[in-house]
């Protein structure tokens, strides 16, 4: 086994993606009523957990119905900002777990030719705007975050205090939407 795995040039990207397709699998077409029902059953614990699950790939449709279910049950401001925090908790998760575990393959990675003759032929500009306001919008969405964070996470100049306030403000943002959405409905 440790031969195979010493063989794959990015192991921790490949189960990463791996762990995405088999979410993907497991969850595709399923229905999850028993799941948003213990959710309701709990209250604004039950909004602070699907604040967590609507940050993930494979849970944030789930929790993007969760959510505008909930906005019927709750106040939508408060659920909003205690979603938004459960949320944040999540990306926190992903964004410590990139900048850290994934360190050494993101390094390695940025030295792969095609990596490195991207990054040449990228304006300044277009980096220091276009990666950051790209994270921010995948981020704000209930698209999942982990390319949004990914993105974030591998940019040195972006500390865990300004991350913070950047996934808060963007996922309470996007919540808040579809918490209003779900009341109208």
């Amino acid at each position: 086994m440790d031969n195979i795995l010493s063989r794959i040039k990015y192991p921790k990207l490949l189960l990463l993606l791996l762990t995405f397709a088999i979410a993907y699998l497991i969850f595709k077409e399923r229905t999850f009523l028993p799941f948003h029902n213990l959710l309701l059953s709990m209250g604004y614990l039950g909004t602070f957990l699907a604040g967590i699950l609507f940050v993930y790939g494979f849970t944030a449709a789930p929790a993007t119905a969760i959510l505008l279910i909930l906005a019927k049950e709750q106040d939508i401001i408060l659920a909003g900002l205690i979603a938004g925090v459960g949320a944040l908790m999540g990306d926190l998760i992903i964004f410590k777990f990139i900048r850290h575990s994934f360190a050494d393959e993101l390094e390695k990675l940025s030295k792969e030719r095609i990596i490195a003759h991207l990054n040449h032929k990228t304006p300044a500009l277009l980096k220091k705007y276009f990666v950051p306001v790209l994270a921010g919008f995948i981020i704000a969405s209930p698209l999942p975050d982990e390319i949004g964070v990914s993105l974030l996470a591998a940019s040195r100049q972006i500390s865990i205090k300004l991350f913070s306030i950047v996934s808060y403000t963007l996922n309470t943002t996007g919540i808040f939407i579809i918490l209003f959405i779900g009341s109208l409905v």
